[in-house]
């Protein structure tokens, strides 16, 4: 049996210290008495009392939800449209064109999507009079733009990986267009389609220069205030949102983990019983 050399266990576990280090020391000193982050003061749970009666990040929290599930269902909607009709109609005029479109964002740094989300929203609020000022419509829009292309990518590859001759045999049975699409075609792609919704919410979550471009005065979102504070400096409340932040997530994931774990215990369970069954 071969032997794993020492040094590609030293390298994972210097990448595995170099990302979990901080997150463990941003949760330790979420427990700080002290007022100054880096300074241990003793232990306290007194920041996370303040975080909760804090209304400013409540409201931060509960308007960045909001963006990101209104943001994140439009662009899945539009990146599942994008994706098949990219997958599908493979030649149609234009095609270059449109997948340039929809794709570019991708590439593009976020500093000039956001600055060119805020030249054409000034440009429509002059000569058209809407938006007549920049807050929540502009920062979902500008989400849905920026996300929609993660989402197309998603469906469109596993279109692509999805075998068609399901489709056509639907057809040739005598099933309608729209009826392939409800029966067949959208639960195949059913978890590419819950992938890039959970994918554009996470983006759209944790935005932070698009966001500052098209926001306006009162709409503030959750990375925004977090990076207004800590460009004041960083203090112990910060490190109790971002530690309450990091339980959530985590909660999710095992969550998740235990639900996917579960569906394939029952596959292969249904698996052996059809196996049995035509013994």
């Amino acid at each position: 049996m071969k032997r794993r050399s020492p040094f590609l266990f030293t390298m994972l576990g210097f990448g595995f210290a170099f990302f979990y280090i901080p997150i463990l020391s941003m949760i330790v000193y979420s427990f700080n008495a002290s007022r100054l982050a880096t300074v241990w003061g003793g232990f306290s749970t007194k920041w996370y009392g303040s975080l909760m009666s804090n209304g400013q990040v409540g409201k931060a929290l509960w308007l960045s939800l909001e963006i990101a599930v209104i943001s994140s269902t439009c662009a899945t909607i539009f990146g599942t449209m994008a994706g098949i009709a990219l997958a599908r109609f493979t030649k149609f005029r234009g095609r270059t064109l449109f997948s340039g479109l929809v794709t570019a964002p991708l590439i593009m740094p976020e500093v000039i999507t956001g600055i060119s989300s805020l030249i054409f929203f000034i440009l429509m609020a002059q000569y058209v009079g809407w938006p007549a000022a920049r807050g929540f419509t502009t920062v979902t829009l500008a989400h849905i733009t920026f996300s929609m292309v993660f989402v197309t990518t998603i469906v469109q590859s596993r279109m692509l990986s999805a075998d068609r001759a399901i489709e056509e045999a639907a057809m040739d049975l005598g099933s309608r267009p729209w009826q392939v699409m409800k029966d067949i075609t959208l639960p195949v792609i059913s978890p590419a389609i819950l992938s890039g919704w959970l994918l554009a919410f996470t983006i759209s979550m944790d935005d932070v220069v698009i966001t500052n471009f098209t926001t306006g005065p009162g709409t503030t979102t959750l990375p925004i205030l977090i990076w207004s504070k800590v460009k004041l400096g960083v203090t112990p409340d910060i490190n109790a949102l971002a530690t309450l932040i990091v339980l959530a997530v985590g909660v999710c994931v095992l969550a998740a983990g235990v639900a996917m774990n579960r569906a394939e215990i029952k596959r292969e369970r249904d698996r052996r019983m059809a196996y049995r069954a035509n013994e």
